[in-house]
């Protein structure tokens, strides 16, 4: 029986219990052996964003997924240069993981709907198949995208989750003026970024 896998890619500056409850319910409703979370290095459509070193961001995710088997940390983004586009981060996995793997890329609807302006989205489709978490106002125009991504409904996959309104740029504002940001992330995460002094 062929392996499968989850990958949740996104800077994670911070990680928070929206993109944890995103990968969980994924890897229990599509039944995966595992959830890679990858943090990219340097995003490009965030270019000239500020973005907390990568090394900060890999320990976040480490202290989130402790004890939790589920899931484990890809560092197939920050270990080499950027920009780094989806298309590739995929490529590289399967070399890693081998043709037998079934690859499943996490996504929210609002990225689905706008996947033809990503690099490369027919890569995209042929490396992995879609996991899709529904998300408010991220309207999908699927027989569209069928239309441009050959065999694309035949790799999509909804993912049901509850709606939590929780964003990383949120949680840095929260941070900058000094509201607290508990019960957003996990503790250990919150801790970390309190001794570190992120996103003051």
């Amino acid at each position: 029986m062929s392996r499968r896998l989850g990958v949740l890619g996104g800077t994670f500056d911070p990680i928070h219990y929206g993109h944890l409850v995103a990968a969980q319910e994924t890897h229990y409703q599509l039944e995966l052996e595992r959830v890679l979370l990858v943090p990219v290095g340097q995003p490009p459509h965030k270019l000239n964003e500020p973005l907390s070193p990568a090394e900060h961001r890999v320990r976040m995710i480490e202290l989130a997924i402790e004890g939790r088997p589920q899931f484990a940390l890809s560092r197939v983004d920050v270990d080499r240069p950027g920009p780094q586009y989806t298309a590739d981060t995929l490529a590289l996995l399967r070399e890693e993981w081998g043709p037998d793997t079934r690859l499943f890329f996490i996504a929210g609807s609002d990225s689905l709907a706008d996947i033809l302006h990503w690099r490369a989205p027919r890569q995209i489709v042929r490396e992995a198949e879609l996991a899709v978490v529904r998300r408010p106002g991220g309207k999908v125009d699927v027989d569209r995208l069928a239309r441009e991504l050959p065999g694309l409904r035949d790799r999509l996959h909804w993912v049901q989750m509850p709606l939590l309104d929780i964003s990383s740029t949120g949680l840095q504002a929260r941070v900058r003026q000094g509201r607290p940001i508990s019960f957003f992330l996990p503790p250990a995460v919150e801790a970390y970024i309190l001794e570190q002094g992120l996103y003051r």
